[in-house]
């Protein structure tokens, strides 16, 4: 480490003064003492330059941070503004949602009961239909029933034949006692005669079916030909069907079956009652479209 110029000169004069030092060290002291301050002087100017712009660096981190510092402070009383808000939209919404529920409507509810409304009204809609349908069968039926009435007005009339509405459909009732003699199939003349004109109205009846059923009393009968009742009223049945053919009806538009006594329309508890099972009906079989199912009622 070099000493400081006045310092060495301080320590080195009093020994040139006292002869100790010759000229030339001496001037190489000089010289190096000259040195060691002009190098000196260009530390301290390149320090002082130093300073000034660590100086210089520390005033822009100031502002720098003054900056963020007021940015913070902007953003910081913006988050508490917003935060207010949002506070007020919560309370109006909480407000909102408490006088739904106190009216019973909030929107799940709502949604739920507009769906089952829609439900509701396509269900009504179908049974409305089906109700016009079966209106519209009733009425279509009810005008041929008075239209078969008065056609065979002459014959209800002389007792050679009934007409009824049983269970939705329309029956012509022909007693046996104007058909057959007992046990037998044979057609007796009266009862060709009406069933010649039964005949000639069913033909005016375009594309109705109809079905020739036998009917029975209870009293038993057991022949080789006819072992029960089922074969006598199902024989019975056939021979009308024949017969009805034979004048001009059809045969696709006939069928015939055999109840037995299993399907009377009175008690057989007296004779008078028996007869009156004893019987020829010709059914008016019902259309497809006649045939209307009505919802079940809820």
């Amino acid at each position: 480490m070099r000493l400081a110029p006045l310092a060495f000169l301080a320590i080195l004069a009093p020994s040139v003064l006292s002869g100790c030092v010759s000229k030339e060290r001496y001037d190489a002291a000089l010289a190096d003492a000259e040195a060691l301050r002009r190098e000196l002087g260009l530390a301290h100017a390149n320090h002082a330059e130093e300073v000034a712009k660590l100086k210089q660096g520390l005033d822009e981190a100031a502002r720098a941070m003054q900056e963020r510092d007021d940015k913070l402070q902007e953003m910081t009383v913006g988050a508490h503004n917003l935060q207010a808000k949002l506070d007020e939209a919560t309370a109006i919404n909480q407000q909102l949602r408490g006088e739904l529920e106190r009216l019973g409507r909030n929107v799940d509810k709502l949604l739920s009961e507009r769906g089952t409304l829609a439900d509701a009204l396509e269900d009504a809609k179908a049974r409305l239909e089906e109700l016009r349908k079966a209106q519209a069968a009733a009425e279509q039926r009810a005008t041929l029933f008075r239209e078969l009435v008065l056609k065979f007005q002459k014959m209800v009339d002389a007792g050679e034949l009934s007409i009824v509405l049983r269970d939705g459909r329309m029956v012509i009732q022909l007693p046996n006692d104007v058909l057959f003699d007992s046990a037998r199939v044979d057609i007796k003349p009266a009862g060709k005669a009406a069933l010649r004109q039964l005949a000639s109205v069913l033909k005016t009846l375009d594309d109705r079916r109809f079905q020739v059923a036998g009917h029975t009393d209870n009293v038993p009968i057991q022949t080789s030909r006819y072992p029960s009742n089922w074969e006598l009223s199902a024989a019975r049945a056939v021979e009308v069907t024949r017969f009805l053919i034979a004048n001009g009806v059809e045969p696709k538009r006939l069928s015939a079956a055999g109840y037995g006594e299993f399907d009377p329309v009175a008690d057989n508890d007296a004779p008078e009652s028996r007869a009156k099972n004893r019987r020829i009906e010709i059914t008016l079989v019902p259309e497809l479209d006649e045939l209307v199912q009505l919802p079940p009622l809820q």
